[in-house]
């Protein structure tokens, strides 16, 4: 989420072509879904581009961008660690990937059953759905996808993980005061920085 659609546009373009690189670089099969998860994290910030062209509502893209949001990434991200994590550190991220799955349930059932809505504010766009039971769901998700990343015995995930933590609460806290939407930029940085793991991953033997 940026300030306006065609910031949202731009960044989600330079996000993918970041994807695109990242994928491109990859050496080993199982890299590949961590390493195209800047592909979702374009494609997220180009629907919320259309998003702000329908000035809000309940329009398709908004749809799109909860499912995008909420269940995908609860998923992706756990997966995608738990592929390219050295065989060690696989069983604990086993009941990460699990819980990460559960959680992904219960989030797809807000754009299943609907509605979900969006308002633009100034510089940001405020969210609405009915989200069953949102404290259980947070506590699943961050687990899945910020403590994936923390357990995944790699030097560069772990760094990723902890800017992910506090840049998260960040750009949330900038979102709930309506002072500006950062999220594109946290996007953009954590793109680079998968950039830079596929980059430095070894070659197979």
């Amino acid at each position: 989420m940026c300030g306006s659609a065609t910031a949202d546009l731009l960044a989600g373009a330079g996000i993918t072509a970041v994807g695109a690189a990242c994928v491109a670089r990859v050496r080993r099969v199982r890299d590949l879904p961590l390493a195209a998860l800047p592909l979702l994290l374009g494609a997220h910030q180009i629907v919320e581009a259309m998003v702000w062209n329908a000035d809000g509502g309940g329009v398709p893209a908004t749809v799109t961008w909860a499912v995008i949001a909420l269940p995908l990434p609860a998923v992706w991200v756990p997966a995608g660690v738990w592929c390219a994590a050295p065989p060690r550190t696989r069983r604990g991220l086993g009941c990460v990937l699990a819980v990460g799955v559960a959680t992904a349930a219960g989030l797809a059932y807000v754009p299943a059953v609907g509605p979900v809505t969006a308002e633009i504010r100034g510089h940001t766009i405020g969210y609405a759905s009915d989200l069953p039971r949102p404290a259980l769901l947070v506590v699943g998700y961050l687990p899945a996808t910020v403590g994936s990343l923390l357990l995944s015995g790699d030097r560069r995930l772990l760094v990723l993980g902890i800017f992910v933590a506090v840049g998260a609460l960040i750009c949330w806290t900038l979102w709930r005061l309506e002072f500006v939407s950062t999220w594109c930029a946290f996007a953009a940085v954590c793109s680079v920085l998968l950039l830079g793991w596929v980059r430095d991953r070894p070659a197979p033997r």
